[in-house]
């Protein structure tokens, strides 16, 4: 199943506000908490343990970041989290992780503490994890984010390293970013995801983007506060299938707009690297008269139906991946929103997709 999260950080804003939010946030179907207790001190331990009892009462997990200087700090020994379980965390993640066997160790707690292992870092960890045998049922993984524009992740490198989880059957977590949000839990506030690439996209398409990607389980919202709005959008998702906004031409026929928003499509097995082709409205409505319409050049994101003039391809929907010459018996119908057309280059064989009236 996946899931999506939220993030506070206690010792940077009131509880009043931490859980209005959290409130919103389990209201629209949020499952997960991340919080931070790598700064945590005596005077903000009270506040912490209050809003993670919040969380939980509000039927969710909360995860906290800790590192071994936390362990130090507070007197904790890996092989005993008691204090983790007494703070009524789910699970605790390892920005900073120890040798392997540790994470082991701590996997078997009698707790059912969650081990979260920083996903971002090199796998030769993620492999000494492992060849210590632990309890896989109690590792799980989840990507950094990253305050500063320019530092977050290059998509290849986001890949490389989510397989390697993925390869151990392992449930993973990124996060993405709120425009709305105003901080986080370091000074430095110029968005907070995983990916670089995502640090100014509309929050809606990271989570399409993450979820696309077939290694994510859980999205989380990394910084403070995402509006409701947002919460409602991201909550209303259909996280199991990708899902492109579209901008459609004014005075579509009825049955063209039906094509496009009622249909579930599919790209080709035998794919094109011109077009993404879903084919089954070609076989559906074989007998309509598809007349031709608004035939311009054809531009990567156009949404595309072939006319009746194009004999049996005539109903076929395309999506356009390249610019290309319209040969005259092609209709542009509409377009994929500019910020989701990056989104076609990630649509694999077969790879079942849906369109919506961009609002």
């Amino acid at each position: 199943m996946r899931r999506l999260g939220v993030s506070v950080y206690p010792n940077k804003s009131s509880l009043e506000e931490d859980k209005r939010y959290l409130s919103l946030a389990a209201k629209y179907g949020f499952k997960r908490i991340f919080t931070n207790l790598i700064s945590i001190d005596d005077n903000s331990l009270g506040k912490f343990k209050e809003i993670i009892n919040y969380g939980r009462s509000l039927g969710m997990e909360v995860i906290a970041d800790v590192s071994p200087e936390v362990f130090k700090s507070l007197g904790i020994y890996y092989s005993d989290l008691k204090f983790f379980k007494d703070m009524n965390l789910t699970g605790i993640r390892l920005d900073l992780g120890f040798t392997g066997n540790e994470e082991s160790i701590m996997s078997f707690n009698p707790y059912g503490i969650k081990i979260e292992i920083n996903m971002s870092s090199n796998v030769k960890h993620l492999e000494n994890i492992m060849a210590y045998a632990p309890n896989k049922d109690n590792i799980i993984g989840c990507h950094n984010f990253y305050p500063h524009r320019y530092t977050g992740l290059s998509r290849k490198h986001f890949i490389k390293t989510s397989k390697e989880f993925k390869k151990y059957g392992l449930r993973t977590a990124a996060f993405i970013s709120s425009p709305n949000a105003t901080f986080g839990p370091w000074p430095i506030n110029e968005g907070l995801p995983t990916l670089e690439e995502h640090r100014y996209l509309p929050i809606e398409t990271q989570a399409k983007d993450l979820f696309n990607t077939d290694l994510i389980d859980d999205v989380i919202i990394a910084n403070c506060y995402a509006s409701e709005e947002e919460l409602r959008a991201l909550g209303g998702m259909d996280k199991d299938i990708l899902t492109l906004e579209v901008d459609l031409i004014e005075e579509l026929p009825q049955l063209e707009r039906k094509i496009i928003l009622e249909e579930v499509h599919e790209n080709r097995g035998d794919i094109s690297e011109y077009l993404i082709r879903s084919t089954q409205s070609r076989v559906k409505y074989k007998d309509y008269d598809f007349k031709l319409i608004n035939p311009r050049d054809i531009k990567k994101g156009d949404i595309l139906i072939d006319s009746s003039s194009y004999g049996n391809y005539a109903g076929e929907l395309q999506i356009a991946l390249k610019p290309m010459k319209n040969s005259g018996r092609t209709s542009v119908v509409g377009r994929i929103v500019d910020e989701e057309v990056f989104l076609l280059d990630h649509i694999r064989p077969w790879q079942k997709f849906k369109l919506e009236f961009s609002i």
